[in-house]
C-alpha cells in the first residue's frame, strides 16, 4: 500500500483529486492542514510521497521542507503552488525537491508526477538484498543466486559500495543491472540521500539534456519556466544512468565534465552550477569497443570504468535457475492471487533446458504466463508456455532480431530448435545485424559493401531482399555500377 501525505491549509479540492488519482485500498492518503501537523505525521509514520503547499498558515512551505529533509531526505516532496512565478518552488527544487505543480492541478499530470515519485521512493527503500537461498517472496528487490559467478558480483559490490567512485555495470539486457546499482547505493555512505535512475535510451535526445542538466526559461521552444535537472536536484545523492551507451555524443562531453569537476551549466544558461553526485552507470553494449570505433568518448569510458562489475547471463549461472524460479513463483503467486507454492521437477527440467536469451526478465515473463494457467498448488510442465527451444516454439525471424542477443545465445537457440532450416535462419539473424551496419559504414554503396564482405553484389542484393531491408532511393543504384 502506497502512503501519500498532503500538507495543505485548504485541502478540499486537492485532496479529492489525489484520492481520485490514487484510490483506496491500494493507496492511503492522509492530510495535514498546518506545517506542524504535517511534521508530526512524518515523525510518526513517514509517508512514501509528500505533496506540500507553499503557503501554510503557521510557517512557509520552504521551512517545512527543510524540516522534512532533516527527518528523511529520501522522501520525494512535490510542491503545490498557486503562484505562477513559483520562485520559491524553484528554490526548493534546487535544494532537492522532486517537482512542483500549479493549482488547479491537471489530474493526468498529477497522476504521472506522483506515480513517478512513488516509483522513486520504492527504488530507494526497497532492499536490494543478496540472497544465496530463496528469500521471502515479499522481497522484490532481492539479488538471488549462489553460483560462483554471482558470488564474485557480491564481493565486487562489497568492495566498491563504500568508495565514492563511479561504477560501470555491464551485462546483457535483463540480467539485473539496476538491482546491483541499488545495492551499491544502499550500502554506501549516501544511503540516506536520494537515489534516482534514468534510462538514457528511453528519453529523446532533446529532452535528455534538460532532464540531466535542467534548462533556463526561454532556452528553447516550450521552455516556459526554469527546470532543475537531476544533477542539481539530487546533490549529495546517487544518480544511476541506465543504457549509458545510448547517450548522444554531445551529452557525453557534459557528463564527463560533471565527473571531472562536479560542475555544469543549465541548457540556455551561463551560471556554473556546483553539485555533488555519485554516478553509477550500466550498459549492455561493449563501451571499450565503441570507444575504439569512435562511437563513445574514450575519456568518458575511462572515467566511468573506475570500477567495473560484470553481471553474468542466466545461462552461465549454473544451478541458480531453480532458486530463481521458486522465488519468482512464490512472489508472483501473491501478486496474481494464486496459491502456487512449488515447481514440479519436470517443469524445472524444461526451464533449465532453455538458453534464456532474455535472461531473468524473460524468465519472469514465462513464469507469470505459467501462473495464470496453473490450477493447483504446484506449477506443472503443462502450465508453461512454449519455449523457443521446444516443439511449438520458434526461433524469431530476422525482422525481430534482438540486438542484445549474443552469438552464444543464437547458437544455443539454433541447436535446440526443431526447425529443419535452423542453419539458414541463424545466418539470416546474423545478417540482419551485420548488413545494415556495413551499408551504413559505406554510405549505402552496395558495391563497396559487397567488396568488404567478400561476396558478390548480386548475393548482397538477394540477401537484402530476403531480410526485407530497403535502401533509400539515392542508394538504389551505385555510382559507376551498371544495373
Amino acid at each position: 500500500m502506497a502512503h501519500l501525505l498532503l500538507i495543505d491549509d485548504d485541502p478540499v479540492l486537492m485532496l479529492g483529486q489525489v484520492r481520485q488519482a490514487f484510490p483506496a485500498p491500494r493507496h492511503r492518503v492522509e492530510v495535514a492542514t498546518t506545517g506542524a501537523e504535517g511534521l508530526e505525521w512524518i515523525d510518526a509514520q513517514p509517508p512514501d510521497v509528500i505533496l506540500l503547499d507553499l503557503g501554510l498558515p503557521d510557517q512557509s512551505g520552504l521551512e517545512v521542507y527543510q524540516r522534512i529533509r532533516g527527518i528523511d531526505r529520501r522522501i520525494p516532496v512535490i510542491f503545490v503552488t498557486v503562484a505562477k512565478g513559483a520562485d520559491a518552488a524553484i528554490e526548493a527544487m534546487k535544494q532537492g525537491a522532486y517537482d512542483y505543480l500549479f493549482k488547479p492541478v491537471d489530474l493526468n499530470h498529477l497522476r504521472r508526477v506522483v506515480g513517478e515519485a512513488l516509483e522513486v521512493a520504492r527504488r530507494m527503500r526497497e532492499p536490494a538484498v543478496v540472497a544465496e537461498t530463496a528469500p521471502d517472496p515479499d522481497v522484490e528487490g532481492a539479488i538471488v543466486g549462489s553460483s560462483p559467478a554471482m558470488r564474485e558480483v557480491y564481493k565486487a559490490i562489497g568492495r566498491v559500495a563504500a568508495q565514492d567512485v563511479p561504477v560501470l555495470i555491464t551485462g546483457e539486457s535483463g540480467t539485473g543491472k539496476e538491482l546491483v546499482a541499488r545495492a551499491i547505493y544502499q550500502h554506501s555512505a549516501r544511503a540516506k540521500a536520494p537515489f534516482l535512475a534514468l534510462n538514457c535510451a528511453a528519453i529523446p535526445e532533446p529532452l535528455l539534456e534538460s532532464e540531466l542538466f535542467g534548462h533556463e526559461k526561454g532556452a528553447f521552444t516550450g521552455a516556459d519556466r526554469r527546470r532543475i535537472g537531476k544533477f542539481e536536484q539530487i546533490t549529495g545523492g546517487t544518480l544511476f544512468l541506465d543504457e549509458v551507451g545510448d547517450m548522444p555524443p554531445a551529452l557525453q562531453a557534459k557528463v564527463l565534465r560533471v565527473l571531472q569537476e562536479q560542475a555544469f551549466e543549465r541548457v540556455g544558461g551561463s551560471e556554473t552550477i556546483r553539485t555533488d553526485v555519485r554516478l553509477t552507470a550500466a550498459t549492455h553494449r561493449d563501451l571499450k569497443a565503441m570507444s575504439e570505433q569512435g562511437k563513445f568518448r574514450p575519456d568518458l569510458y575511462y572515467r566511468l570504468n573506475v570500477f567495473a562489475i560484470h553481471l553474468p547471463p542466466l545461462r552461465e549461472r549454473g544451478d541458480d535457475l531453480p532458486l530463481l524460479a521458486r522465488h519468482f513463483v512464490r512472489r508472483f503467486s501473491r501478486e496474481l492471487g494464486r496459491d502456487v507454492r512449488e515447481v514440479a521437477p519436470e517443469a524445472l527440467a524444461r526451464l533449465r533446458a532453455c538458453c534464456w536469451p532474455g535472461n531473468i526478465r524473460e524468465l519472469q515473463s514465462v513464469l507469470k504466463q505459467a501462473l495464470l494457467q496453473a490450477r493447483g498448488t504446484t506449477l506443472l510442465p503443462a502450465d508453461l508456455p512454449a519455449l523457443p527451444e521446444e516443439p511449438g516454439g520458434s526461433i524469431p525471424g530476422p525482422s525481430s532480431m534482438d540486438g542484445d542477443l549474443t552469438l552464444e545465445a543464437l547458437a544455443c537457440l539454433c541447436l535446440a530448435s526443431n526447425d529443419d532450416d535452423r542453419y539458414e535462419h541463424a545466418h539470416l539473424r546474423l545478417d540482419g545485424v551485420l548488413l545494415p551496419r556495413v551499408l551504413e559504414a559505406t554510405g549505402g554503396n552496395q558495391q563497396e559493401a559487397a567488396r568488404r564482405l567478400g561476396i558478390a553484389r548480386q548475393t548482397l542484393r538477394r540477401r537484402l531482399s530476403e531480410l526485407g531491408i530497403h535502401l533509400s532511393r539515392r542508394f538504389e543504384t551505385d555510382e559507376g555500377d551498371p544495373s
